[in-house]
């Protein structure tokens, strides 16, 4: 198996076959607040932790990276620590399951694992600061497989979020974002597919659901958040190879009257 590598805040996977599901529960956040119990020391720097083995005819490649504004938060860092670690260990276990049933078999594939997550600034603004993560998995199959991550630190809380707590209810948000997100989308798929794109007869009704996409709320000035990317893993919007997709939709006032009262006050239109 070559080894998995991180590039520019990317993730570059190899192959993979586990499901969309479950690598969206292994990664995601579910939509309540996010409580820490650890609190911990973090050097103020950009962390790339990476851990790999070689044995039996198999390799376990790890690597876990998150920014050095992560890492200037203590509690933040310990969060990302805790999953880290939780990953870690996951991994480890499936990787032995793996050698001893596949003990004696050249079947390099088989035996080998790899798993990559990293975390890169979306958002830096006074209230909060927003990430959005991208993993990858290999676990011996034809393709690779990734999902997307988010979460945001309320600097005045001093607290994790998930996205979607920043919203009266995931109803109310996407009743302010679903065509314009449908219509934007749709764009891209064109883009993509080229002569082979056949306009949808009803747009809104075959466009992914809320629940099948990733929010991240981001900052184009560092003042406040004043866009929503919505991210859609492979196969969520389309065949496996046109990759996943991005719609960023800028901060209006039907979505503002959306948000939570006591977040409204960081979110603003570009």
């Amino acid at each position: 198996m070559m080894r998995a590598v991180w590039v520019a805040g990317a993730c570059v996977a190899l192959v993979n076959c586990s499901s969309p599901e479950e690598m969206g529960e292994a990664v995601g956040l579910d939509d309540s607040d996010i409580e820490l119990t650890v609190s911990s020391t973090a050097d103020p720097r950009a962390v790339n932790f990476e851990d790999s083995a070689e044995r039996d005819g198999g390799t376990r490649d790890f690597t876990y990276a998150w920014p050095a504004e992560v890492s200037a938060i203590p509690d933040l860092a310990a969060l990302l620590e805790q999953r880290r670690e939780a990953a870690l260990a996951e991994q480890k276990a499936d990787w032995e399951e793996a050698l001893a049933e596949f003990a004696g078999e050249e079947c390099t594939s088989c035996k080998s694992r790899g798993y990559i997550k990293g975390w890169e600034v979306t958002a830096d603004t006074p209230r909060f600061l927003s990430l959005k993560g991208e993993a990858s998995l290999y676990a011996g199959g034809a393709h690779p497989n990734s999902a997307f991550d988010a979460l945001v630190w309320d600097r005045k809380a001093g607290r994790a979020l998930a996205p979607l707590n920043l919203f009266t209810s995931p109803e109310a948000l996407w009743q302010a974002v679903r065509t314009p997100y449908c219509e934007g989308l749709l764009v891209l798929q064109e883009e993509r597919r080229g002569e082979y794109f056949v306009p949808p007869e009803d747009p809104l009704a075959e466009c992914p659901s809320l629940d099948d996409l990733v929010l991240v709320p981001a900052s184009n000035g560092g003042a406040s958040v004043d866009e929503l990317r919505l991210l859609a893993a492979p196969y969520i919007a389309g065949a496996y190879a046109e990759g996943p997709y991005m719609v960023r939709l800028p901060v209006t006032d039907a979505l503002l009257a959306a948000v939570k009262e006591d977040y409204r006050g960081a979110f603003a239109a570009p």
